[in-house]
């Protein structure tokens, strides 16, 4: 008899280790963390989830023709989301179709590299030009477009051009206009923006890149799930003649696990300018529609399931508790002393500034809010303050994402609100004077050299961010973030982001 190859813990001691990991991250149920999860509420969603999870965790979904069910669960995935998006209607679908991806950043990601090779083909002259002159294609969007697509532009050599928006976040179609020419290869807008809620005048926006016949995306990855049952509402989807392609994801108000979206598009040949095939090697034919290659079909069986068993009057239902919750916090919010609701939000995302009406000692910072919050255990998020290209200041908030299980919380989460703002009224933003003093002291400058910021090494980084706080109590994390803020809104932004990579690679490092 051959010896086990079993030569680590039990299972039973590997579960319990992990059991024992698990119990200090954030709650993901309960409504507590007001960010990056979605909560339904519903057990028997969760338990579908993970049934049908389990069942498709051996397939890869690379090649549905060896596992056909995979072409099932996607097909009648795309038909529902299709339905959702406004595209199942003939006058106005115009033959949508579209892929499940991995997450939003992927579906972002080829929203874009779809609409710049289509650029490319239908203006070869226009792109040799651009590129002898040593410059690329445009990216034009609202400067609150997620930061995925500064990573796409990056990505894909495309030169990321933001319209500005007024001091309350909102942005006008006049400013895209000011900005499309034939070199623009992708006009994204958003539904609704995730820093503030604020849905884009996607009608508006739509029509006028049509007329400069530029492709439009619309970023529905936070919203694509509620927004279609949020009362109110202007067409901002498939409805509009303009919209070329949309993105949205399941794993958020589709209650389905991390990670899974969909990237729709009108017509077929736009959406095959995203795949990428290849017969040009010895091996098997690759034929991708996504960035991924192998890929679980987990995320996708669980939206499959969960979309099939709510239905669109299931979806309505879940998103008129976020409606309710979203009015209360609202409501609630605007009426504590010093604290404001930044904009007008259209959706599931609220953000919360401070209202600059009062005298300052009555005045409510949001990050102090923030991370008083979380010592009455509720997690809001901290937002930068962020300084757009025209000189306009876009002010620092605290954001909050609605769920359907926040209804439950209202009782204990609106006074907890309250508390918390009264904790820390009169409490000015976080100063970073300490540690731009212990920059100096350690020799490093955020000055230009050659026309770009010299940028801290890793090591330096470090030593910076263990004078903000990072470090103690066996965590690369500081106890309280609105002093990491504030240095991250004082300094450059190369600066800023090198240190900020640091403190997130120090948390995994071995």
């Amino acid at each position: 008899m051959s010896a086990s190859p079993f030569a680590g813990p039990s299972a039973a001691d590997i579960l319990a280790e992990l059991a024992e990991l698990r119990a200090g991250d954030a709650p993901t149920q309960g409504g507590r963390v007001l960010s990056y999860v979605y909560d339904s509420g519903l057990s028997e969603l969760d338990e579908l989830a993970r049934d049908a999870a389990e069942l498709t965790r051996p397939l890869n979904a690379l090649d549905p023709t060896t596992f056909p069910s995979i072409a099932v669960m996607e097909r009648e995935l795309i038909a529902f989301m299709r339905r959702a998006l406004g595209g199942g209607t003939p006058r106005f679908g115009g033959g949508v179709v579209g892929s499940v991806t991995s997450g939003g950043t992927e579906s972002c990601l080829l929203a874009v590299k779809t609409a710049r090779d289509l650029w490319r083909a239908e203006h070869p002259e226009l792109a040799a030009k651009l590129a002898r002159a040593g410059k690329q294609p445009r990216l034009v969007t609202a400067s609150t477009v997620h930061a995925a697509f500064q990573k796409a532009a990056r990505m894909f050599d495309l030169d990321w051009d933001p319209v500005a928006c007024e001091p309350d976040g909102s942005v006008r179609a006049a400013g895209f206009e000011e900005k499309l020419g034939a070199d623009v290869a992708l006009v994204v807008v958003s539904a609704p923006a995730y820093p503030n809620g604020a849905l884009d005048p996607v009608a508006e926006v739509a029509g006028i890149a049509k007329e400069f016949g530029v492709s439009c995306h619309v970023d529905a990855c936070f919203g694509g799930l509620a927004l279609p049952w949020w009362p109110g509402l202007p067409d901002w989807d498939f409805r509009v003649p303009g919209v070329t392609s949309i993105s949205a994801d399941l794993h958020k108000f589709g209650y389905a696990p991390k990670g899974v979206s969909v990237l729709l598009h009108r017509g077929r040949k736009r959406h095959r300018a995203q795949f990428f095939a290849t017969t040009s090697w010895p091996g098997y034919p690759v034929v991708n529609p996504t960035l991924l290659g192998s890929k679980p079909a987990s995320p996708l069986a669980a939206a499959w399931a969960i979309s099939k068993r709510l239905g669109s009057d299931g979806y309505a239902a879940l998103t008129a508790s976020c409606v309710r919750s979203a009015e209360t916090i609202v409501r609630e919010a605007s009426l504590i002393r010093g604290l404001n609701v930044w904009g007008a939000p259209s959706g599931p995302s609220i953000a919360l500034v401070t209202d600059d009406g009062v005298p300052e000692g009555e005045r409510v910072d949001p990050h102090h809010l923030a991370d008083e919050l979380a010592t009455r255990g509720f997690r809001i998020q901290h937002q930068p303050g962020f300084t757009q290209r025209n000189g306009v200041r876009l002010p620092h908030t605290a954001h909050l994402t609605v769920t359907p299980v926040t209804e439950r919380t209202l009782p204990e989460l609106v006074p907890a609100l309250q508390s918390a703002a009264d904790a820390v009224r009169g409490r000015r933003q976080a100063s970073p004077r300490l540690e731009l003093f212990g920059m100096q002291a350690l020799g490093f400058a955020p000055k230009r050299e050659g026309g770009a910021y010299r940028v801290p090494s890793p090591d330096m980084a470090w030593r910076i961010l263990k004078i903000a706080g990072a470090g103690s109590r066996g965590s690369s994390l500081p106890g309280k973030l609105a002093p990491l803020m504030a240095l991250a809104e004082k300094l450059p932004a190369p600066v800023a982001e090198a240190i900020l990579i640091e403190l997130l690679a120090r948390v995994s490092e071995p």
